[in-house]
């Protein structure tokens, strides 16, 4: 009776592409089209950030300028897609347009470049929104992102292990400008030390890596509460010539 439901359903509803609405034979997924031009990161990556990088990958770590210059406070960092054409569209789409739908399909994307770093018992929690920007946007995108995420990985998950004391403005300007909004503004949420005392290791989901402040302040939060390792990964991240 179930498959008959479904088959029924599959013929009113049949699966559309993400993106352009083409039909496609699986839910919740790309047109060849939309596949091609949506621009996957692979190959050699920088450790830290997952900026992609030029040369052949080794499997030995490797980091970009930025986090040479500016070394990161977690361990290693991976992001699925560059922030531009048909990668903003799926993120502005999650963040904004209420296309929950998206976060399954990201999840997938972002388990494959997260797997070969991950270790076995990684806490998996979102960057925190605050409240009143969650009161407008009615959820956090993150969240939605690292829920899914958690369960493609069978990664245990906790939704709120990190709290925002206090609502930043939109964080637009160069990485010092970003760190002194975001000073003091995470911390972790009272009551979830014993997250931490359970899983040392914390993996910290966002969106968007832009100048990495926000995750910075994040993983900063998390090793002063006591995490043994934390690592970032993110749907996408901006580049300096996008």
């Amino acid at each position: 009776m179930a498959g008959i439901v479904q088959t029924a359903l599959r013929l009113i509803y049949p699966p559309q592409c993400l993106l352009c609405r083409d039909m496609v034979e699986t839910d919740f997924a790309l047109c060849g089209t939309c596949w091609r031009d949506t621009p996957f990161i692979g190959g050699l990556v920088c450790d830290a950030c997952g900026a992609p990088l030029p040369g052949e990958n080794t499997g030995e770590p490797v980091l970009c300028d930025s986090c040479l210059s500016h070394p990161r406070p977690w361990a290693q960092g991976r992001a699925a897609l560059s922030y531009r054409n048909n990668a903003r569209r799926l993120v502005l789409g999650l963040k904004h347009n209420d296309r929950h739908d998206i976060a399954a399909p990201a999840a997938i994307w972002l388990a494959r470049v997260l797997r070969p770093i991950m270790r076995p018992g990684t806490l998996v929690t979102p960057v925190p929104l605050h409240w009143s920007r969650r009161l407008k946007r009615r959820y956090n995108q993150s969240a939605l992102l690292a829920a899914s995420l958690a369960t493609e990985l069978g990664l245990p998950y906790c939704p709120d292990l990190l709290v925002r004391t206090g609502r930043t403005p939109s964080l637009n300007g160069n990485r010092e400008e970003r760190r002194a909004i975001l000073e003091r503004k995470i911390r972790l949420h009272h009551g979830r030390e014993a997250w931490l005392d359970r899983y040392p290791s914390v993996l910290v989901i966002d969106d968007v890596l832009t100048t990495g402040a926000t995750l910075s302040a994040c993983a900063e939060a998390l090793h002063a509460a006591g995490a043994e390792r934390v690592c970032i990964g993110v749907l996408a991240r901006v580049h300096r010539d996008d």
